[in-house]
């Protein structure tokens, strides 16, 4: 008997310490930061898998066969990106849109993308001198009344 409570004992420790580590891996994986593009160029050597943060240039995303390009900036400075992954756009990726690309920048300065977030580029405000500018709460917004 002694030794059937042993064995589930360690039975359930193997089991603790696999779901710990997996969440520990996942979590780990996650919280991966990302660069801006004047981090990544001023470092001038490739990097394997890295996520970077920028905005989408103007005018240059193209679309060809399966693949998208595009150029991330941010200030003076910008790098090529080719989309090579499965997943769908976000409705949000377009020019001037803020985006976080995650993928291998190669040795020749291009960026190859496996995933692309996109933030949505209008802001969502009155505009100067509207009849909403002064409203506060979400019934007001809704109304037009003050």
């Amino acid at each position: 008997m002694h030794s059937k409570k042993w064995k589930f004992g360690i039975g359930i420790g193997i089991i603790l310490a696999v779901v710990t580590w997996e969440g520990y891996s996942s979590f780990q994986e996650n919280k991966m930061y990302y660069v801006t593009v004047s981090e990544l160029t001023q470092a001038q050597a490739s990097r394997r898998h890295v996520r970077v943060g920028g905005v989408v240039a103007q005018g240059s995303i193209e679309r060809r066969g399966g693949k998208v390009s595009f150029r991330l900036a941010q200030d003076t400075k910008s790098i090529p990106v080719t989309y090579v992954g499965s997943d769908t756009l976000p409705d949000t990726f377009k020019d001037g849109a803020q985006a976080i690309v995650d993928g291998d920048y190669l040795a020749n300065g291009d960026f190859r993308a496996e995933q692309i977030q996109a933030k949505c580029a209008s802001k969502y405000q009155a505009a100067p001198g509207s009849q909403g500018a002064g409203m506060k709460g979400p019934v007001a917004a809704r109304s037009g009344t003050k």
